[in-house]
């Protein structure tokens, strides 16, 4: 099977949640008391390779797509959330708006949830 566009979509936003743990991890060594931004960059490394493992399940055709597509997306979704806020008060101290985190959190375990839920939905071939 190819990926389509949406699926692609997810694995260069998987690839830049990479990146942007790596970013994330040396800023935090180089700043005093940055704590929140090491959490932040632990989330984008630990979800990146899920997010491009989801992807990588839908194009080999071992999961039902749309729900592994959602996990993947609710994942991404939350890394934005969490892990934007995060950065952003430890860099700024601002918040991206208001229960940004724990919204972003939400939305990592419902992702995780989506990925057990994906496991069993059956694919029609």
């Amino acid at each position: 099977m190819s990926l389509g566009l949406p699926d692609r979509i997810l694995l260069a936003l998987g690839a830049l949640s990479g990146l942007l743990g790596v970013a994330a991890s040396a800023a935090a060594a180089h700043i005093q008391g940055a704590d929140s931004l090491k959490t932040a960059a632990q989330f984008l490394l630990f979800h990146a390779p899920a997010v491009i493992g989801l992807v990588a399940l839908v194009g080999v055709g071992a999961t039902h797509r749309l729900t592994t597509r959602a996990s993947a997306s609710a994942l991404v979704l939350g890394l934005a959330l969490f892990s934007g806020d995060l950065a952003l008060r430890a860099l700024h101290g601002i918040p991206l708006f208001p229960m940004a985190a724990p919204t972003g959190g939400f939305l990592l375990m419902g992702g995780w949830l989506l990925a057990a839920v994906a496991a069993f939905v059956p694919i029609r071939r």
